[in-house]
């Protein structure tokens, strides 16, 4: 959505009467888009005089339109600064333009990424250029009037502080790729910034191109496991923005850096252990993914490990179809049990994803090795630990970032980890970071300070399961709905798929049975709709709408969201043994509480919710202002 839309004359009167960042501010409130209050209204008030000077020019027409804080559909991020029009050929263009205060930065040894002082602290960060593009990037791929229309997206970014004695630390050759794809213009360069401008926008045009923007109609979005094999034939199936091109680079320069440092494959010298925090849909896969292509595209010894089977199982499905054998993919995805018995060192880099979910023995006894933390990082010069805390959900999951920490210690391996490598840009839930906080909230795992969110988000209360079922399945035109349950009811179809029993059983003659044990990729199979996954058939995975049963071990009560770890299932392995853990009824309940979370962040898209207790429905019902069907 656009925050502020205006004529640039319109603009450039709000900005002389001192009124807009005011206006933006007030906008920003009433559509609840978080911000940093302070920080980002001095910035408007800022960065916008300047913006006005650069376009208070008579070639470009007082008609044409702009836009400031434009959010990206589908993620969190927002562009700064639009302004679309007509060159002297009639062609339709937007000019992107990303605003910094910076006064200074500093060159780093990583492609596309700079050191310089932003949100209160000196962190790495993207450098501007790249930032720029890749937004346009990210715009152009998932709108399809921009492509129906012929509008071309120019993107620049504008450092209006930057002193010119510093030029050198940001306008240099090493990061000359960025700066050709989207012109970096400095504090002496308004004029140059002008010109560019100028050369796209002259007059207003005839097709109102931010509202193709605004309102134009949305490609699907993709998900991994759709895009994984275009990412293995070495197409761009995602831009990364932000701080994920932050963390891809780092880790790419610290297994180079580890690489050089030694020749003695058996020297313990050189090992890094690398930790990438975020939440749901932030990311940690896609990036995973990409680092295990480019890595082994240059000849480095890499694998993706996960403790879940369901994702791996779902991409080696993929990309069975490729150029790939059998033999090869199932060397590269492999379990987080996998190196028990590995060599010191054996492996140049380890990506571990779902690090949360991690254990301390191997096998299907849990019998074999020591601890899986200490196994991924003892046997690769680089390990990467792609982690949510919050993600925990059963008893033998053991994944922690201070658990990583030690091992790591032990094992003589320098820890990375800093702010730089927090993943916070959401590409899940409609990219409503809203949506989350509200989970956060409804399942009182933090309290947040505002959970108000886009309902561009759809979500979906229902008192029957069944028209639930029917609602979803009109959204399976593509086969990526699916339903999925808190684990409170026995498996009896697991060795008898066939029979006529059903392991759901609600009300309003809803029947189903759970994913079928003969197949290892329900999330993605033509026919499994009619059946219902659980926490270990889709962490890992999304999809484009969820319908979440609820079941009686998530209730309301007294005010509060309570739990109840005697409605679980028999069959449910999640919470064995953990009456022999210390505070095992504060660890149940956030077994049961994330798992919830896992569940109800799985969609792209959408969620539909029915829950056994009724009292909770409505709790959240009178949460998030939405009505019960």
């Amino acid at each position: 959505m656009i925050v502020y839309q205006n004529t640039k004359g319109g603009f450039i009167d709000d900005v002389r009467n001192g009124i807009l960042a005011d206006i933006i501010e007030e906008e920003m409130s009433k559509h609840h888009i978080p911000y940093s209050h302070e920080s980002e209204y001095r910035a408007w008030a800022n960065s916008l005089q300047f913006m006005r000077d650069v376009l208070d020019d008579n070639d470009i027409s007082n008609s044409c339109r702009l836009a400031i804080e434009y959010q990206i559909p589908l993620t969190s991020k927002r562009v700064d600064f639009l302004i679309s029009g007509c060159d002297e050929n009639d062609s339709n263009n937007v000019v992107v333009v990303e605003l910094k205060q910076w006064e200074d930065s500093k060159q780093t040894n990583r492609p596309d990424v700079v050191y310089a002082f932003t949100g209160g602290a000196e962190r790495f960060v993207c450098h501007p250029s790249y930032q720029a593009y890749s937004y346009a990037k990210i715009i152009e791929n998932f709108n399809e009037s921009i492509q129906k229309n012929n509008i071309s997206i120019k993107p620049c970014a504008y450092l209006h502080n930057y002193r010119e004695i510093n030029r050198l630390h940001i306008d240099n050759d090493f990061y000359k790729e960025a700066i050709t794809l989207a012109p970096l213009f400095l504090g002496r360069d308004e004029i140059k910034l002008r010109n560019f401008i100028k050369k796209f926008i002259k007059k207003k045009d005839n097709i109102d191109i931010l509202m193709q923007i605004e309102n134009g109609k949305l490609k699907p979005s993709k998900s991994l496991q759709d895009a994984i094999s275009g990412m293995f034939d070495g197409n761009k199936e995602f831009y990364l923005i932000d701080e994920q091109k932050v963390a891809y680079e780092v880790i790419k320069s610290i297994v180079n850096k580890s690489l050089k440092s030694t020749n003695d494959l058996k020297s313990e010298s050189g090992k890094y252990t690398i930790i990438v925090k975020g939440g749901p849909g932030t990311g940690k896969s896609v990036i995973a993914i990409q680092l295990l292509r480019d890595l082994i595209m240059d000849k480095k010894s890499a694998v993706y490990t996960s403790k879940n089977s369901a994702p791996r199982e779902v991409y080696f499905e993929k990309l069975m179809g490729k150029k790939y054998k059998k033999h090869y993919l199932k060397n590269l995805f492999v379990g987080s049990g996998s190196f028990v018995n590995a060599s010191l060192n054996q492996f140049d880099c380890i990506l571990c994803d779902e690090a949360h979910r991690l254990n301390a023995k191997s096998g299907m006894y849990k019998n074999l090795g020591e601890n899986q933390i200490k196994e991924i990082i003892h046997s690769s010069r680089v390990s990467v630990f792609f982690i949510d805390e919050d993600q925990i959900v059963t008893a033998s999951d053991i994944g922690s970032i201070e658990e990583i920490k030690k091992w790591a210690h032990i094992e003589n391996s320098k820890v990375i980890y800093d702010d730089s490598l927090n993943l916070t840009s959401q590409f899940r839930c409609n990219g409503s970071d809203g949506y989350l906080a509200f989970l956060d909230n409804l399942l009182e795992i933090r309290q947040t300070a505002n959970y108000d969110f886009d309902l561009d988000y759809e979500i979906r209360l229902f008192n029957s399961p069944s028209k639930m079922r029917d609602e979803l399945e009109k959204k399976n035109t593509n086969n990526k709905a699916r339903m999925l349950a808190g684990y409170c009811y026995n498996w009896i179809t697991k060795q008898a798929i066939y029979s006529d029993e059903y392991d759901i059983n609600l009300e309003d003659d809803f029947h189903a049975k759970w994913n079928f044990n003969n197949t290892t990729t329900w999330a993605i199979d033509e026919d499994s709709f009619a059946q219902v996954g659980c926490i270990h058939t889709s962490q890992g995975l999304e999809f484009d709408y969820v319908g979440v049963i609820i079941g009686q071990d998530l209730r309301y009560k007294n005010t509060h969201v309570i739990t109840d770890a005697s409605k679980r299932a028999k069959t449910d392995k999640s919470l064995h043994g953990i009456k022999s853990q210390p505070n095992y009824k504060e660890k149940a309940e956030r077994i049961i509480k994330d798992t919830y979370k896992v569940l109800l962040s799985r969609g792209q898209k959408g969620c539909y919710i029915y829950c056994e207790d009724k009292e909770l429905l409505k709790h959240i019902s009178e949460m998030i202002k939405v009505e019960i069907e």
